[in-house]
């Protein structure tokens, strides 16, 4: 009995997994629509602010907004680019010996 509601209890768990999503922000346009409620979800597919604004009616609840990942064409980093930030050099300040602290 107990290997039955275990298998029954398993076979559920596995069933109610959703499946992982895959990127929501597409690199190539500038622009999102978020929208909210239980349906809602981000859609980067427009050009522009104007485009975005266009595309959502009076009644849904949706906000467009600037896509973090947009990489305008011709401007992508190289990967050694990419790997560190710049380093900052920092001068020593060498006090006169006599100097009091």
């Amino acid at each position: 009995m107990r290997m039955v509601i275990f298998l029954i209890a398993a076979t559920a768990a596995i069933f109610s997994v959703e499946p992982a999503r895959s990127q929501t922000y597409d690199p190539r346009y500038p622009v999102c629509l978020q929208t909210f409620g239980p349906f809602g979800g981000i859609s980067c597919s427009y050009p522009s602010m104007a485009a975005c604004r266009m595309s959502v009616s009076p009644a849904q609840s949706a906000q467009c907004v600037v896509n973090p990942y947009f990489v305008p064409a011709g401007n992508a980093a190289l990967p050694s680019q990419m790997r560190h930030r710049p380093v900052r050099r920092f001068r020593t300040v060498r006090r006169h010996p006599g100097a009091r602290r």
